[in-house]
């Protein structure tokens, strides 16, 4: 084993929403940062991908497997690069309202409250949609929680068909708004993400920090007496590297964290690395996707990000009282890596289609996300063996997501059958797809934060319970499933931890 004789203030295990943005802020503020990330920079071909193409490859997949709970392997839809998962995140940064930090009444029972509340993430939600250019237009969406101010920059122009559909909406008394959406100043990569805003800062600051790409770690090791983290043990290429620092943050996100965790199992941690409550790796939580093809009357591009939200249903409907979840346009087919990897029906006509077909089909079609919040379930968990990941996973609140796509159906007919509607047109079918079990990159719930260290993971500041020095950044702390986006709150969190971090290094 080689060892780095380095101390650092700080490892961050993780370059995504959470390890990249928190290694930037240490990193600025003066403390010497390692941030090991397993993957390697991604070409900028590979990013931002407008063709047929994103449906012929499985671009977004690590060649290690996990194994579903009937013991199939399937290949999880994953960046491991710079910048993780929100190189594909479609760059959409929403808060979380106010009542989903206290809990919401859901279908199948009451998801729990967070020991937060709104106001303890508010400053850091207006930092981190200035750190991520955050282009959106406050006012707009009725559920949002309140603001201390404007969104940082004007909304970005939706596609022609969009900016219609919105007024089509609008007309049935609907209130469409401008998604948030993270925008760089860069023409070759313009949609934003972690590489850029968190990775980029961090290696820039006085005192840069020190990137190790295609590290893989593999364990954590304690002090004797079991309460210190005292090596970062990771694979680089055919060597094994022990790295040390005097605190350790993980953001590998829910999956991975949870994982790197069991897998430091010791005399002193039995059960795994800060698993003396038992509850690393459950409570494994997704939300529920389910995409949507409307036939739109004209061609459009098939290539534009997503830009029309609506949260008229959030809450729950005329008939139940319980939430249901949020609606959003998915962009262009053709520049969509989720869409790509999730409907069925359309997996099957892409691989009949030849390339002009498939791309005529793209190009008349609007898609539709329909997405709805999960409770918190201690079987549904990660577990491993050995090198194995094993992904034990059954949705709940199933009812209330059937729910929300068949009020959506309802809604963009009715729409259609407005004779001021031209932008899209009836059809016989709305080709319709869930999101299978592959789709990770909204995970969380696998290492809860809590006040109480017999039912939680880590404290309300990030720091583990049993350990002085280790923090968990990602959105595995999440007590509960939102019904947008993660990303905002992932990085808010961040943020947040990040300043605890800094508190304790004094």
């Amino acid at each position: 084993m080689i060892i780095d004789d380095t101390l650092y203030d700080v490892v961050v295990i993780g370059s995504g929403a959470a390890g990249g943005t928190l290694a930037a802020d240490l990193a600025e503020a003066g403390r010497r940062v390692l941030l090991l990330e397993r993957g390697e920079r991604l070409p900028l071909v590979d990013q931002n991908v407008g063709d047929v193409d994103l449906f012929r490859k499985q671009r977004y997949h690590p060649k290690e497997p996990w194994f579903g709970s009937d013991g199939d392997p399937f290949k999880p839809q994953m960046v491991y690069a710079l910048g993780g998962n929100t190189k594909i995140w479609a760059a959409v940064l929403e808060r979380l309202r106010e009542a989903e930090f206290e809990g919401v009444a859901m279908q199948d029972g009451r998801s729990p409250e967070w020991g937060l509340r709104y106001g303890d993430l508010a400053p850091w939600y207006d930092r981190a949609e200035a750190l991520y250019r955050v282009h959106g237009q406050a006012g707009e969406d009725p559920t949002a929680p309140p603001r201390s101010g404007a969104y940082p920059h004007e909304p970005r122009p939706m596609e022609p068909v969009l900016e219609q559909l919105h007024a089509d909406l609008s007309r049935q008394g609907l209130r469409p708004y401008h998604l948030p959406l993270s925008w760089s100043e860069s023409a070759a990569d313009p949609s934003g993400d972690a590489e850029q805003f968190g990775v980029e800062r961090a290696l820039a600051a006085a005192t840069p920090a020190t990137l190790r790409s295609g590290a893989t770690v593999e364990a954590l090791h304690v002090d004797p007496s079991g309460r210190q983290v005292k090596g970062v043990e990771a694979r680089i290429g055919e060597d094994r590297w022990l790295f040390q620092g005097h605190q350790v943050v993980l953001a590998a996100g829910a999956v991975n964290t949870a994982a790197i965790l069991l897998r430091s199992a010791g005399e002193r941690h039995p059960r795994g690395l800060a698993n003396g409550s038992d509850q690393v790796g459950r409570n494994l939580m997704k939300p529920q996707l389910t995409a949507l093809l409307q036939r739109a009357s004209s061609p459009n591009s098939g290539r534009y990000s997503p830009a029309l939200g609506l949260t008229e249903y959030y809450w729950g409907d005329k008939n139940v009282d319980y939430a249901l979840g949020s609606i959003r346009n998915g962009g262009g087919v053709l520049q969509d890596p989720l869409f790509a990897e999730s409907p069925p029906l359309l997996s099957l006509v892409s691989r009949l289609l030849p390339d002009p077909a498939l791309e005529w089909l793209a190009d008349r079609s609007i898609t539709w996300w329909a997405m709805t919040a999960v409770l918190p379930d201690p079987e549904n968990r990660v577990t491993v063996r050995g090198e194995r990941i094993d992904v034990a996973y059954i949705a709940n609140n199933r009812e209330a997501h059937d729910r929300l796509v068949y009020r959506w159906l309802d809604t963009i007919q009715k729409t259609e059958a407005d004779p001021a509607t031209t932008v899209v047109q009836r059809a016989p079918i709305y080709p319709r797809g869930e999101a299978p079990l592959s789709v990770m990159g909204q995970a969380c719930g696998t290492c809860r934060m809590g006040p109480d260290p017999a039912t939680s993971v880590v404290n309300l500041q990030g720091r583990c319970h049993e350990l002085e020095n280790l923090w968990i950044a990602d959105a595995s702390v999440f007590p509960s499933c939102p019904a947008v986006g993660p990303g905002l709150t992932v990085i808010a969190n961040a943020l947040r931890v990040a300043g605890e971090v800094q508190g304790v290094l004094g």
